[in-house]
Formats: C-alpha cells, structure tokens, sequence
C-alpha cells in the first residue's frame, strides 16, 4: 500500500494511493497536462487510475477534473453537496455518490469519509485500509475535531495539511487582515503547530510516517513545517510534500488496524 502526492499547495492539489492493484486520484487540481506528466513520473499513465476521490471543490482540487476525464473515462466519488457544486463543469461523468462520514469499498481498497471543517459545501477527509495497513488524508482543514482523531486512529501513514506558520502569517504584508482570519480561522487551513499537535496525538497510537502538504509559499517553508513536527514527535519521519513536482512513493506495509467508530455507508 502507498502513496504519491502528485502536487500540493493553493497551486493545485492532487495525490495517488494505491494498494492490491487498485489505483486511486484524489482531486485533481492540478492541469490535466501536469497530473498526466506528473503521473508518468511515477510511473502511470491516466489509464491505470480507477477512479478519482473528491475531497471538496475549490478550484485548486478540481480545477484539472474536466480536460483529465477526458484522457480517461474514469468514475468520480464525491459527496452529493460537492457534486451538486462540480457537476456543471462536467460534461458526462460518471458519478458515484457516498454520504460524508460513509465507508465504501473501491476494488482492493476500504475508504472510510469524515467530515473537516473547511469553507467549502461538504469537505472530507479520508481513510484507505487495505489488509493491516491503513494511510490517512487529511488536507483543508480550520481544525482538528475529536471525529477526525478518531478516524485517524492507527494510521502508519499520514498526508497532513501545514498551510502556515502563525508568526509568518502575522508578519506578512501581501493578504489583507480579513484573509488572514480566513486562512487562520476555524474553518480555513491547519497551522504547523495544530498539524504537529495531531502527529503528536497519533504518533502514540500507530503513526510511522507524515507528509505535510498544502504548504503557502509566502506564510510557510518545508523548514518551519517539518521542524514544528519534529518537536512534538520527534521519531517521527516527516517529509514535505512540492506544488512543483510529484513526490517519491511512500509505503505502508503496517497499521494498528484499529477498528473505526460509527455506522458505515456505501458508495453509490
């Protein structure tokens, strides 16, 4: 079981998991043209993808949708409020609703929702179990609720947002202060220290390894991210994920496998 991320940051955003044969794009911010170069560079081709997973839809995790399902005719899974939000904008996709918080099974893959707080229609985060294993993602998020440390319990491996560093955020001269309590406020993006706060939280229950994403480029730095991380749970590995380029590969091979709270739905 693994995962790529393929680009991430207010640029656009788009990663791949992949386990047991089943191969899955979630959101597609990025320009058709890059996801499929970037692809390549980790050595797929549109055409090996299965499907493509929503987590809401601001232009930077579905701006690349359209011109991308062209290239393949692949099934998107959604939330009914982020389809209701994106179907204009494509043409004959093939829809597959699933409720926020419902578990479904996609080919090798067990994908349990949950609901973020983010300022969007219906944001989720997700969860991808495959045998033992487990990886999560969690990216556009105001902050952390106890439902999200929940379903994130166990996770070996953990695509994180870490969109600002507070002191940067404050010293910066380019947004305006009503920007700035969007990006900071309860329903905008995860600071370094609430993001390392939740490694700290998880790295006791299971946690191996963390890529942070969604980094600003202007109130952030992989730097002050990863070292945020580091002095919570130091014996954590953590790597930041680019806007410009795909990442390596990173594998899970290990998990808790603890068992999720709350009822399961199905993807339909």
């Amino acid at each position: 079981m693994r995962l790529a991320v393929l680009g991430s940051g207010s640029g656009g955003n788009a990663a791949v998991v992949e386990a047991a044969g089943t191969r899955l794009l979630v959101d597609a911010g990025l320009s058709a043209r890059q996801i499929e170069r970037r692809l390549a560079l980790i050595g797929l081709a549109p055409g090996d993808l299965d499907a493509v997973l929503l987590t809401h839809e601001h232009g930077d995790h579905t701006a690349g949708l359209r011109v991308f399902l062209r290239k393949a005719a692949l099934p998107v899974f959604a939330t009914p409020s982020t389809h209701y939000v994106v179907r204009d904008k494509l043409e004959a996709a093939e829809w597959k609703l699933f409720e926020s918080g419902a578990s479904f099974r996609l080919g090798g893959l067990e994908i349990d929702s949950f609901a973020v707080p983010h300022d969007a229609v219906e944001p989720v985060g997700f969860r991808f179990r495959h045998g033992g294993s487990s990886i999560g993602l969690l990216s556009d998020t105001g902050h952390v609720t106890e439902r999200i440390v929940e379903r994130l319990r166990g996770v070996a491996l953990l695509f994180l947002e870490a969109n600002y560093d507070d002191a940067m955020l404050e010293a910066d001269l380019r947004r305006p202060w009503s920007t700035k309590q969007r990006i900071s406020s309860r329903h905008g993006h995860l600071s370094n220290a609430q993001a390392a706060e939740l490694v700290g939280q998880l790295a006791a229950i299971g946690l191996e390894r963390v890529v942070l994403g969604h980094l600003s480029s202007d109130c952030n730095s992989p730097e002050a991210a990863a070292a945020a991380v580091r002095a919570v749970a130091p014996a954590v590995p953590v790597s930041c994920a680019a806007q410009k380029e795909p990442s390596d590969w990173f594998t899970c091979t290990s998990g808790s496998g603890i068992p999720l709270p709350g009822p399961a739905g199905s993807a339909g």
